[in-house]
């Protein structure tokens, strides 16, 4: 089965296709990855993962034309980012 592996930073994102044997799990996907840049560079099992936006095990079994996806640690939680934008843009002169 043909299966997407995703991993995208805040400039360019890596696509990778891979084929995996029926029954293949996300793990596998990750495993099949592991030796090719950038996901070489990857501690992968630190890193959620998920399968079309929705986080997911590594165990969970995959079926043809999954999107693998491996997310990257939030340096800032959101919610705390729009609240600093909100602060900075309501503090100017009056």
């Amino acid at each position: 089965m043909k299966i997407e592996v995703v991993y995208a930073l805040p400039t360019v994102q890596t696509v990778h296709r891979v084929d995996l044997a029926a029954g293949a799990t996300v793990a596998d996907a990750l495993l099949a990855v592991s030796e090719i840049p950038p996901f070489a560079g990857l501690l992968l099992k630190e890193h959620p993962v998920g399968v079309f936006g929705e986080r997911v095990e590594v165990d969970r079994p995959l079926v043809d034309g999954d999107r693998v996806e491996i997310y990257r640690t939030l340096h800032l939680d959101p919610k705390e980012a729009r609240r600093a934008r909100a602060g900075s843009e309501g503090s100017g002169p009056n």
